[in-house]
C-alpha cells in the first residue's frame, strides 16, 4: 500500500505551482481558486431573529473542486491549509475544512508572509490551527456588507433605478466625493498678491526674496492697489541684509511600504489604478518564472498596514548597503518604523523577498509593468534602511523701510536614501511658500549689506478650491479617516464606477448625476450608517472582533438596531424619483404642452407633459463643458437627419448617448457618438465598389472602434469586411496567400495570411515590400523603439540586418 501524503491547499494555480516545485514527493499542492463557499445569491442568507446565523452555500461551478480536493484527501496523513495569511484566507481555510468533515485526516494552518523555500519549509514544519476570532471577524464583514447591500438596494431599485446598489463602505466613499464636488462648486476664489524682489549682492548669483512682513506684521496683500503702492515705495528704498541663518537640516528616509502607500505611489509615479497595482503585486508574490532558479516569489504579501521588517531582511538589506552603497549610507543600527495605531502586525511590510535581485537582473523576465512596481517596492525598501540626506538651509531677511522679504534656499551636503529613491507627492501640492525647502543656492552674503535691487514685480493669484480626488488622493484619504482597509480600495474604487457613480476626467473622480442623486438619498434617510465616523467605528470593532474583545454577534447586533429603525423609516419616506415631474417654461414643440424634468433608466430627461397622447421627450444637456475637439450638445442637436432633413436630437439609450431624428416614428433614423464624446459619428461614405460577398450592395468606408474600415453596406445582413493589405505575399512555400492587417481580442494590430486558418503565418511587426540587402529575404519588417526611432529589419532569425529608415533616406 503506497504511503500517504501531505496535502496542502493553496487559493491560487499560480501559487500551487510554485511551492509544488519548493515540497518534495511526499506533498501534493492543490489550488481552492479562492472562496468556496459563500452567502446565496438569490436570497439574504442571514437569519436576523436568530443571532444573524449565516447560511453558506457551496458558490456555484465550485462542485468539480470540491469533489477533486474531497479525493485528495482521502490518500492524505494530513491537510495543510495555506491559503493567504488574512481574514478573507482565514474564512477560506475555515470553509474548506467544513467541505472534509468526516475526513480521518488533520486539518492543519500554516501561514508565510513570502513564497520563497526558506519560508515554505519553515511554516510547513510549525503548522497551526485555524484562528476563529479572523473567521468571526471576517464573517462580522461578509454579513454587514450584505444586510446594507440586499435591504437597500431594493429600495433604491424602487425609488430611483433597477440595477443600482447600495454599500457600506462604497457609498461612504462616494459620499466623500460628492462632497468634495460640493466644496468645488461653492468656492469663491479670493484675490491675493505676492510681491517678488529680484536682488543681487556683491557675488553672483541673482536671486529672488519675497515680501512677508509689512511693519513687523505678516504681509497680507489682497488687491491691485495695495501691492502698488508697496512696489512704490520699496522701488526706491535701500534693501539691506537684516540676517543670514544657516542651519543643517536633515531629511529622513521613509518607511517600506504598506498597501496604500504602495497605491498611493504606484498611482502618482506610474499611474497605475489601484485594482491594476494589486493584480501585479498579486503576481510577484506568487512567483515569477526565473529561467534556472524556477519560479519564485519576488516579493512579500502585498496585503499589509505594517511598516515591520524581519531580522533575516533586516540583515540582508543592511549587508546590501554596505557592499553597494559604502559605510557613509548606513546607519549605525537598523532602522526601526512605527506602524499606524490599529494596524494589523501579523505581516511585515511589502518588501522584496531578496534583495540581492535587483531590478534590472529581472529584466528579462518581468512585463513592461511587473518591472516598474517591482522597481518601485525595491527601492522604496532599500532606501528605508539607508541614512538621511543632509542640507544646508539658510535663511536670509532683507529689510526695505517698512518691509521684510525672505529668500530661503538648501545645498545639498550629502544625498543619503536620495541616492536610491524618494518618495512622490500628491499631484494637487501646493506651490512652494517663500519659507519652504528649495535646491536653490543663494549667493554669499552678511548682515548689513546693501543689495542691488534688479526688479521688482508684483504677482497676482487667487485662491483654488480642493482638488478632485484621484485614486491616490481617495486612498489617502480614505486611510487617514479610517474607512475600509487597504484590501478592500481597490473593489471600492471599482465598483462605484462599474455602477456610473463616478466618472473620471483627467484622472479624477467627478460623481454622476446618478451618484449624487443615489448619495443625497442615503445619506438622508441612513444618516448614521453612511457617516464617515460611524463607518470608520464599524472598522474598529470589526479589529477588536479579530482580536476577540468582542463577539461578532455583538457587533452585528450593535450595528443592526440603528440600522433596522433607519430602513423601516426610508421604506416609508424616501421620495420616488420614478413619479417625481418638475415643471419648466419649455413648450413640446409637437403638441404645445408643457415640458417637465422626469426621472428615468438613464438619468434626468425632459417629457411632454401631455403624456401617453404625446410622447415627445428631450435630453437634457448636461453641465459639463465639452472635451477638447468635442461638440457641445447644442451643436449635437443643430445636425440634420440624412434621410429626412429633420433636426436631430441627443438621447439616451442602455447603451449611452446618441442622436435620433426628431421626426420619430415616422423616421427612424440614429446616430452613434465618438465614445467618450458628444460628437456625432461620421455617417458612413457609400463607394463604387460592389460587395464581393454578397454581390448585391455597395462597400461603405465605417468608423468602429479602432478606426475607420470598409465593409459591406448591407450589415448585419452581409458581415464582409475589406481587408487591409500591406503589398506583401506570403512567405510560406506554396501558399499563395498575402499579407494583411488583423487585430487580436484585444485590439493589438498583427498581420497574418489571408488564407488563416488554412495558413497560420503572423508577424507582430508591420511587413515592408522591400527585399533585404543582406540575405535576399523577400520582405523586411518594420518597427519603432524610444531609443532607435523608426527602423527596417529582416524576419530571418539567421540574418541580423537593421537601418534606421532616416539613415536610408539620407542615403
Amino acid at each position: 500500500m503506497p504511503a500517504k501524503k501531505s496535502l496542502v491547499i493553496v487559493e491560487s494555480p499560480a501559487k500551487a505551482s510554485t511551492i509544488n516545485k519548493y515540497l518534495g514527493s511526499d506533498y501534493v499542492v492543490k489550488a481552492s481558486l479562492s472562496h468556496v463557499k459563500d452567502l446565496p445569491k438569490s436570497k439574504l442568507g442571514v437569519d436576523i431573529k436568530h443571532n444573524f446565523e449565516p447560511v453558506y452555500d457551496v458558490i456555484p461551478g465550485k462542485e468539480k473542486i470540491i469533489k477533486e480536493l474531497r479525493a485528495a484527501a482521502k490518500s492524505a496523513d494530513r491537510i495543510l491549509l495555506a491559503a493567504d495569511p488574512d481574514r478573507e484566507g482565514e474564512a477560506i481555510c475555515q470553509h474548506l475544512k467544513e467541505i472534509f468533515d468526516g475526513n480521518k485526516a488533520e486539518v492543519f494552518r500554516v501561514l508565510f508572509n513570502e513564497i520563497t523555500p526558506k519560508a515554505i519549509r519553515a511554516a510547513i514544519e510549525h503548522p497551526g490551527r485555524i484562528n476563529e476570532n479572523l473567521v468571526d471577524a471576517q464573517q462580522a464583514r461578509r454579513i454587514l456588507d450584505r444586510l446594507v447591500g440586499y435591504q437597500i438596494s431594493p429600495l433604491l431599485w424602487d425609488k430611483v433605478r433597477r440595477g443600482i446598489s447600495a454599500g457600506r463602505v462604497q457609498t461612504v466613499a462616494l459620499r466623500m466625493i460628492v462632497e468634495r464636488e460640493r466644496e468645488i462648486l461653492a468656492f469663491q476664489p479670493q484675490e491675493y498678491w505676492s510681491i517678488i524682489a529680484k536682488l543681487e549682492g556683491h557675488e553672483p548669483p541673482q536671486f529672488e526674496a519675497r515680501l512677508v512682513k509689512t511693519k513687523g506684521k505678516s504681509a497680507e496683500v489682497k488687491q491691485q492697489k495695495q501691492a502698488e503702492h508697496i512696489v512704490g515705495v520699496v522701488k526706491n528704498s535701500e534693501f539691506v541684509v537684516d540676517s543670514v541663518v544657516t542651519k543643517e537640516k536633515k531629511r529622513n528616509p521613509v518607511p517600506p511600504f504598506t498597501t496604500s502607500k504602495l497605491q498611493q505611489d504606484a498611482s502618482r509615479r506610474l499611474r497605475f489604478s489601484v485594482k491594476k497595482t494589486m493584480m501585479l503585486a498579486q503576481r510577484l508574490y506568487e512567483g515569477i518564472e526565473l529561467g534556472d532558479e524556477g519560479r519564485i516569489g519576488l516579493i512579500t504579501y502585498m496585503r499589509t498596514d505594517s511598516t515591520r521588517v524581519s531580522d533575516d531582511a533586516m540583515q540582508m538589506v543592511r549587508s546590501y548597503i554596505s557592499d553597494i552603497y559604502g559605510g557613509p549610507y548606513l546607519p549605525e543600527k537598523p532602522v526601526f518604523y512605527k506602524s499606524k495605531k490599529d494596524a494589523q502586525d501579523a505581516h511585515e511590510a511589502i518588501r522584496p523577498t531578496f534583495v540581492g535581485r535587483r531590478p534590472d537582473d529581472l529584466k528579462p523576465f518581468l512585463s513592461e509593468d511587473e518591472l516598474k512596481l517591482y522597481r518601485l517596492i525595491w527601492t522604496r525598501f532599500v532606501a528605508s534602511q539607508m541614512n538621511p540626506a543632509v542640507y544646508d538651509q539658510t535663511t536670509v531677511e532683507i529689510s526695505a523701510k517698512d518691509y521684510l522679504f525672505r529668500a530661503s534656499g538648501r545645498v545639498m551636503k550629502f544625498d543619503g536614501f536620495l541616492a536610491v529613491y524618494e518618495e512622490s507627492t500628491d499631484e494637487d501640492a501646493k506651490p512652494l511658500e517663500p519659507d519652504d525647502e528649495q535646491d536653490l543656492r543663494l549667493p554669499p552674503l552678511k548682515q548689513g549689506e546693501k543689495l542691488k535691487l534688479i526688479d521688482i514685480t508684483p504677482r497676482q493669484h487667487f485662491t483654488e478650491p480642493p482638488p478632485r480626488y484621484t485614486e491616490a488622493l481617495l486612498v489617502k484619504a480614505l486611510e487617514e479617516q479610517g474607512i475600509g482597509r487597504p484590501s478592500t480600495y481597490a473593489t471600492i474604487l471599482t465598483t462605484i464606477q462599474d455602477r456610473e457613480y463616478v466618472t473620471k476626467d483627467q484622472g479624477k473622480f467627478r460623481p454622476t448625476e446618478l451618484g449624487t442623486v443615489v448619495t443625497e438619498m442615503l445619506v438622508k434617510h441612513f444618516e448614521d450608517i453612511f457617516d464617515v465616523q460611524y463607518t470608520a467605528r464599524m472598522e474598529e470593532e470589526l479589529d477588536e472582533v479579530e482580536d476577540g474583545k468582542m463577539t461578532w454577534v455583538q457587533a452585528l447586533d450593535e450595528f443592526y438596531k440603528k440600522f433596522e429603525k433607519d430602513l423601516k423609516r426610508a421604506s416609508k419616506n424616501m421620495e420616488n424619483l420614478k413619479k417625481k415631474e418638475i415643471p419648466t417654461d419649455e413648450v413640446c414643440e409637437k403638441c404645445g404642452s408643457p415640458m417637465v424634468i422626469k426621472w428615468g433608466q438613464f438619468g434626468r430627461f425632459m417629457a411632454c407633459s401631455g403624456y401617453p397622447e404625446c410622447k415627445n421627450t428631450k435630453e437634457i444637456p448636461s453641465d459639463e463643458a465639452p472635451k477638447e475637439g468635442e461638440a457641445s450638445a447644442e451643436t449635437a442637436e443643430a445636425e440634420l437627419c440624412e434621410n429626412c432633413g429633420k433636426p436631430m436630437a441627443l438621447k439616451r439609450g442602455r447603451f449611452g448617448q446618441f442622436l435620433a431624428c426628431t421626426g420619430y416614428p415616422e423616421c427612424k433614423t440614429t446616430r452613434k457618438l465618438t465614445a467618450g464624446t458628444k460628437t456625432p459619428k461620421k455617417p458612413d461614405t457609400i463607394l463604387d465598389e460592389v460587395c464581393p460577398q454578397c454581390g448585391q450592395a455597395k462597400l461603405a468606408l465605417k468608423v468602429g472602434r479602432f478606426g475607420e474600415f470598409i465593409s459591406c453596406s448591407n450589415y448585419p445582413k452581409c458581415k464582409y469586411i475589406k481587408p487591409k493589405t500591406v503589398g506583401v505575399a506570403c512567405p510560406k512555400p506554396g501558399c499563395g496567400g498575402e499579407l494583411i492587417e488583423r487585430r487580436s481580442k484585444r485590439g493589438k494590430v498583427f498581420y497574418g495570411c489571408s488564407k488563416y486558418p488554412a495558413c497560420d503565418f503572423v508577424v507582430w511587426n508591420r511587413p515592408v515590400p522591400e527585399p533585404c540587402p543582406q540575405c535576399g529575404a523577400p520582405f523586411l519588417l518594420e518597427k519603432s523603439t524610444k531609443r532607435e526611432g523608426l527602423v527596417h529589419y529582416c524576419n530571418e532569425e539567421s540574418c541580423d540586418y537593421k537601418v534606421a529608415v532616416e539613415a536610408e533616406k539620407v542615403s
